[in-house]
């Protein structure tokens, strides 16, 4: 929970590096959160209103995150628009947010994995 809530409280940070537990522990949450919201949904008949409310809080940090997880394999924020290449880029991205971190500083920042980890306590 740590992790999601670290992201969150980065909201628009697009600066520094993510390393892959942050990314994906951020969208292990997100889908539990949005299951939860679409039950919750469908049991009150709200037609998705929830859901959609919490898509486009999340929207602005769930973009951050990917793009300092880029910036932590060494790669431009902006190939995060390889996801709009219809059936490969989504694929392509999926394997560069599975990518070990780039060892070493980067022209991003140092590399999150050999930084504290006391500063993720809350």
């Amino acid at each position: 929970m740590n992790w999601y809530l670290k992201v969150l409280k980065q909201y628009a940070d697009f600066n520094g590096r993510a390393r892959r537990k942050e990314y994906w522990m951020f969208e292990l949450f997100n889908i539990i959160i949005v299951m939860i919201l679409a039950v919750i949904d469908t049991l009150l008949g709200t037609d998705g209103v929830l859901l959609v409310l919490y898509v486009l809080s999340v929207f602005i940090p769930s973009i951050a995150v990917t793009v300092r997880r880029l910036h932590d394999t060494g790669r431009s924020g902006w190939w995060i628009l390889i996801d709009f290449v219809p059936l490969v880029g989504p694929i392509w991205l999926f394997v560069l947010m599975v990518l070990d971190s780039q060892p070493g500083e980067n022209q991003y920042g140092p590399n999150p994995k050999e930084v504290n980890s006391a500063e993720l306590e809350i």
